[in-house]
This record gives C-alpha cells, sequence and structure tokens, in this order.
C-alpha cells in the first residue's frame, strides 16, 4: 500500500523517529528523511531491501531484529522487498567468517528458501511484499557483464572489509569467488532499485558497497541501516542455533516463554527494544520499579503474544509459574515406558540388582543421546524422579508405573511400566 493511499501515514519526521528506534547507524539520516519527503509527495512508497542467503532451514529470535526493522517500514507504508539470496548463497557470506563457506546444494537452498519463508512471514507481511530471488539475474549474468561489475571497486577496497583483513593477517586462504560476494549484493541493490537497505553491524560493508555500486551505475544510492546482532541466551555470545543459545521463532510457547525467563537480567533492555514494541518509556519505566521476575515475565509474554497469540502467552506464563515457581509438575508431559524389565542387561555391574538403571530411563525418554550424556546430566544434578535429586549414574530406580522424571528445567515424562 503506497504512502499517499494511506490516510493515517506519518509525516516524515516522525516516521524517522519511529525508524530510529534499534538502528546502530543509518547513513544517512537526512538522505532518509529526504526520501521519507519525497515518498509523501509522490505518494510512492521506498523500497525497502532485505537479502537473506537460505544456507539454514530455520530462524531465530536474532534472525528477527532486523525482520521486526522491515516489517516496521511495512507498517509506515514502504514496499517491502525480500531478496531470496540462492545465487549469493553459492558463494557464501564471508561476513563474521575466518574461513571459506562451505557452498549448500542447491536442493539444500530450495528446501531453506521454502522453510525460511514459512518463518518470516511470523514478522513479515509476505503478501504484500515483494519477493524475488536473486539467482534469476545472476545466472543470465555475461562474464563480460561481471567483468564490467568487478571494474567499478578495487582490490584495495575490499581487502578493507575486517573479515578480509583479519584472514590475510593470518596467512588463512581467501578465494578469488569470496571477493565478489559484496560485489554481487551491491548489484542486487542496483536490480530492485533499492532506497533503503537493512542489514546487521556485520552486514556494514556488504550494505556501503550497495550504495558504492548505484552511484558508479548512474542510481540514485540507498540509504543503509544497521542493526545489532541480538546476544543470545548465555549473556555473552550472539544467538546463534550452533552455540545452543537460542529461541527458535517455530519454539512452542511454554519453551519460548522459559527461555526468555532465563536470560540475564543485564539482557532484559536490549530485548525490549529490539524484540518487541513496547514504547521505550513504559519498558524503562518497568526496569526501573519493577522486580527482574517481573519484568522478565512482561517481555516473555509479549514475545510469545508476537508469534503465538495472548492465551498461549497466559498458559505459558502459568506453566512456568506451577513448574518454576510453585515447583510443581507441568499438566501435561511425555509418556516414557521403562524400556528394561527388573534385572537390565545394561547394568553397569555384574550382579545385575533389581530396578531400572536410572541412564536406561534417560535415554529411553530421549533427554540424552548417549550414556555419557546421561552420566554428565546426572553429575551435574540436572536428573529428579518424583522431585528427589539423583547423583549417582549407577543408580538403579524401582519403577511402578507413574512416576516423573525430569531432566533440566523444562524436560519431564510420566514413566510406565514396561
Amino acid at each position: 500500500m503506497s504512502a499517499k493511499n494511506r490516510k493515517d501515514a506519518l509525516p516524515p519526521e516522525e516516521q524517522l523517529a519511529r525508524l530510529r528506534r534499534g538502528a546502530v547507524d543509518i547513513t544517512t539520516e537526512e538522505e532518509l528523511l529526504e526520501k521519507l519527503r519525497c515518498s509523501e509527495k509522490t505518494g510512492e512508497p521506498l523500497r525497502v531491501k532485505l537479502g537473506v542467503d537460505p544456507t539454514s532451514p530455520d530462524i531465530h529470535l536474532g534472525h528477527t531484529v532486523v525482520l521486526r526493522k522491515l516489517r516496521e517500514f511495512q507498517d509506515l507504508g514502504h514496499k517491502a522487498v525480500l531478496i531470496i539470496g540462492d545465487g549469493t548463497a553459492r558463494v557464501g557470506d564471508p561476513s563474521g567468517q575466518n574461513k571459506t563457506r562451505p557452498t549448500p546444494t542447491p536442493e539444500e537452498i530450495e528446501e531453506n528458501a521454502r522453510t525460511y519463508l514459512d518463518q518470516v512471514s511470523c514478522v513479515v507481511d509476505v503478501e504484500s511484499a515483494e519477493i524475488v530471488r536473486n539467482g534469476e539475474w545472476f545466472s543470465k549474468l555475461s562474464f563480460e557483464e561481471l567483468l564490467a561489475l568487478a571494474a567499478k571497486v578495487t582490490v584495495a577496497r575490499i581487502l578493507e572489509r575486517d573479515d578480509f583483513e583479519r584472514r590475510w593477517r593470518a596467512n588463512q586462504p581467501i578465494y578469488l569467488h569470496e571477493l565478489l560476494y559484496p560485489v554481487m549484493q551491491g548489484y542486487d541493490s542496483i536490480m530492485v532499485r533499492a532506497d533503503v537497505e537493512l542489514g546487521g553491524t556485520d552486514q556494514t560493508f556488504n550494505l556501503l558497497m550497495g550504495r558504492q555500486m548505484q552511484r558508479e551505475t548512474g542510481c540514485d544510492p540507498q540509504v543503509t541501516l544497521t542493526l545489532p546482532i541480538l546476544v543470545g541466551l548465555d549473556g555473552t555470545e550472539k544467538m546463534s542455533k550452533s552455540l545452543g543459545n537460542y529461541v527458535g521463532v517455530t519454539d512452542a510457547p511454554e519453551d519460548m516463554y522459559g527461555k526468555i525467563m532465563s536470560i540475564p537480567d543485564e539482557l532484559m533492555e536490549s530485548y525490549f527494544e529490539l524484540l518487541t514494541s513496547i514504547p521505550q518509556e513504559e519498558y524503562a519505566s518497568t526496569l526501573k520499579e519493577s522486580h527482574p521476575r517481573d519484568a522478565k515475565a512482561q517481555l516473555a509474554a509479549a514475545i510469545v503474544s508476537d508469534f503465538h497469540d495472548e492465551d498461549a502467552a497466559k498458559r505459558a506464563a502459568e506453566h512456568f509459574d506451577r513448574v518454576f515457581r510453585r515447583k510443581e509438575n507441568p499438566e501435561e508431559m511425555t509418556t516414557t515406558t521403562t524400556p528394561f524389565s527388573t534385572t537390565s542387561t545394561a547394568s553397569p555391574s555384574s550382579e545385575e540388582p533389581a530396578g531400572v538403571w536410572i541412564v536406561d530411563l534417560i535415554r529411553a525418554a530421549d533427554f540424552a543421546s548417549s550414556n555419557s550424556e546421561a552420566r554428565r546430566l546426572i553429575s551435574q544434578g540436572a536428573v529428579r524422579l518424583d522431585g528427589e535429586r539423583i547423583t549417582d549414574s549407577t543408580a538403579r530406580v524401582k519403577v511402578e508405573g507413574g512416576e516423573v522424571l525430569q531432566v533440566g528445567k523444562k524436560r519431564f515424562t510420566r514413566l510406565e511400566k514396561k
């Protein structure tokens, strides 16, 4: 929907004030304000570009920081242009990498693109967005045309990039095709006629390359807006599935709520700012006047409501209070049938005493993938049976049926006798 068709469209100055929220840098604010004014005058929405390479099938809250900003532009009446980088994914974005990225197969790229779009729709209005694939133009680009693009950028400019400079100094290999990635991303901006491009701070070089490439080809240069990299649940590293410190956008409400409640207190302000639409003055007051646990509960409820609904958020809050504050068992849990008789041959003891080895129970419930992992959970004090902590990895327990096995704070199962 164009700006001129929106009776409730905000004046350019107010739009800019909203768009500043969470932004690390806007290059430049003056240019963005001018583009917003031009949009208001002509009735033509700004074309706001976000490129994503489908190198992974899942997205987490860290990815939604930039997606929320794209949705904010949509809500202000502008056009979201989402580029699925099936062409650039074959090269691999060197941003933040200390080695060459592996090349995914075309089948992996296609499957990831499908699931990625499904999940993006949790944040972005994909129905009104313009969705394109850059493989469409890169597959048709001739070698002569590629040379013409490469001639617009110096090697010295490319090597200014932090990632390449670190690898160069460490004598780590940098392959020629990697040097082309920023040029390809800049070419995307030309092809979609981007007025604005969004990205994380790790994308700053690529976004500025888009400005340069547009200027070199006689186009009006895009404004770049960068957003912070979200810190994960551990409070130290960036949110990442490989680090296990993430909240997936498809997580169940109870899991999502519980994970948010586990974050360090010092992350709450950035999570409120980057992951919710709660006004700054409101969440600032909450953080100042409320107990950290209550402020975190408000944060968790807001995030769960966005990805599910308010009823789901209420149920998740009740589940959390019941299980973690009142130490009661959840109302719903899986059921595990004991895998062995009362004399399990899997026992570490040759005498085969009565009862089921606790390690067998943990593995049967899929709470550990190996005996060593199960033993580690026990040694960490993470295993309870009917509320009683088990600290002996050789322990055998009698199962009559109905007992509750708990591993960690969130995993429960009710045991059934074989």
